[in-house]
């Protein structure tokens, strides 16, 4: 008996496949459209902006203070002293050293961040905790402790993060490429050297935040379920007659693009790391969606032609990636990978040739559709946490946006062209123009790479 379950498993394995290959999936729905929702706005005679979206029906509340400040308001001497700020922060305040743990007994922590453009204040917390978790992240903001006991520690920390991260080939070629093409701008700094961290003080750290910390580059968010005039009450009483401070204030970066090639030599590397781009539309432009929609076609989706080309078809690399990325009126196109060494020069002219036929022939209607319910369907899932519905009304508020761009966005994807798709690719991804980045065994890869981009003898390293 038991032989003839075991032969019958066996026979359904085989003819199971068989007749999947005879079906097809059905055709997917039409895309929909992101509705932003409900939100009360609060401005303050401070400058301080209040955002309050009531959303979902769980009984939890996030809180998210962003200060409109980060990597862009250092100076070359500074690099990473508002994440070294940061992490003073999460020290506690001047009257209230268990601010972590009042958090956590609210259900949530204390998540103190730096990016680009911002530093956050964040917690998740239930919903009956709103107000008073509120209080304790208004406290860190307004009277961080800020204690010099801590900071040899948190500089330690900070050097041996560098030196891991900078030992990978990956943040090695990302730091020469950004360097390359912001050579006079925050974005083009993306460490600071061991020496650097050492020489930061206590009072570098405080005049980095009297300087660019106060109400006029705040806003507060709580997207969740809350009491929404307690939550008013409690913002009022603790930061509504916080400093003014500074205006928002971004540095419009210039950015270099004369087509440099940089070797960095990485002695038997199996694999060479490239980073390939150059500088192109930002999300104020009118260009920006079909370019978004035109890079996912190229090389930002895992069904890309890039990707279908150099992994499925030539297996030089295993996850190849192209990122549009959006910096304060400054964009960037750029393909990496991780490729083969001896196939360093192969992946570098398929990468240019699916370039080049992108620019002389228009995708079909099948393949745009395809991209763009994927870029509809990604987009739409991302707004469906309260963490994604303030990632997208700061998205707004970094690059001085209104919310047609987040309500439009559905539509002006799915109304992208594909005479559109090849304009963008002409106009925009010109490879005499891009700027290389090869991490990789020179000795191996210095010839491949001459001989693919055309570059003399002398080729920078």
């Amino acid at each position: 008996m038991k032989n003839l379950i075991y032969i019958l498993i066996i026979a359904l394995a085989v003819v199971q496949p068989a007749n999947a290959q005879k079906q097809t999936p059905p055709e997917g729905g039409e895309p929909k459209g992101f509705t932003l929702p409900e939100k009360e706005v609060v401005d303050f005679d401070n400058g301080l902006k209040l955002v309050l979206v009531p959303y979902g029906s769980i009984p939890k509340a996030t809180i998210n203070i962003t200060v409109q400040t980060g990597n862009i308001n250092e100076n070359e001497n500074q690099v990473w002293v508002s994440d070294l700020l940061a992490d003073l922060m999460e020290e506690g305040t001047t009257s209230d050293y268990s601010v972590k743990d009042k958090l956590a007994g609210m259900g949530g922590n204390l998540n103190v961040g730096v990016g680009t453009h911002t530093t956050t204040l964040n917690t998740n917390v239930l919903a009956e905790f709103a107000p008073e978790a509120f209080r304790v992240l208004s406290d860190v903001l307004v009277n961080p402790k800020l204690p010099e006991s801590e900071l040899q520690r948190l500089k330690n920390n900070m050097k041996r993060n560098i030196t891991v991260s900078l030992s990978r080939p990956g943040s090695q070629a990302r730091k020469e490429f950004f360097a390359e093409l912001y050579p006079d701008h925050p974005y083009g700094r993306l460490y600071p050297t061991t020496e650097m961290v050492d020489s930061y003080t206590l009072d570098d750290v405080k005049s980095f935040y009297d300087e660019n910390f106060g109400a006029q580059r705040t806003t507060v968010y709580v997207v969740g379920q809350f009491d929404t005039e307690e939550v008013k009450k409690m913002v009022s009483e603790h930061l509504g007659n916080w400093r003014k401070g500074p205006e928002t204030s971004y540095p419009v970066a210039e950015t270099a693009s004369d087509a440099t090639v940089r070797i960095i030599d990485r002695p038997g590397a199996p694999q060479s790391t490239i980073y390939y781009g150059l500088p192109v539309a930002d999300p104020s432009n009118e260009d920006y969606i079909a370019l978004d929609v035109m890079n996912s076609i190229l090389g930002g989706s895992f069904g890309s032609r890039i990707t279908s080309n150099i992994r499925e078809d030539k297996g030089y690399t295993y996850s190849p990636s192209s990122s549009l990325y959006a910096n304060y009126k400054s964009g960037l196109w750029f393909e990496n990978a991780d490729v083969t060494t001896e196939f360093t020069g192969a992946s570098l002219e398929e990468i240019k040739k699916e370039i080049v036929r992108l620019q002389n022939e228009a995708p079909s209607k099948e393949e745009l559709k395809g991209i763009q319910n994927y870029e509809s369907g990604l987009y739409v899932l991302q707004n469906s946490t309260p963490g994604g519905i303030i990632n997208q009304l700061n998205f707004l508020d970094i690059h001085d946006l209104p919310e047609s761009f987040l309500v439009d966005k559905v539509k002006n994807i799915n109304a992208v062209t594909p005479e559109e798709i090849q304009e963008m690719a002409q106009k925009y991804i010109q490879p005499e123009n891009m700027t290389l980045i090869v991490v990789g065994d020179k000795e191996k890869i210095k010839d491949q790479v001459q001989e693919t981009m055309e570059l003399p003898e002398n080729t920078r390293n």
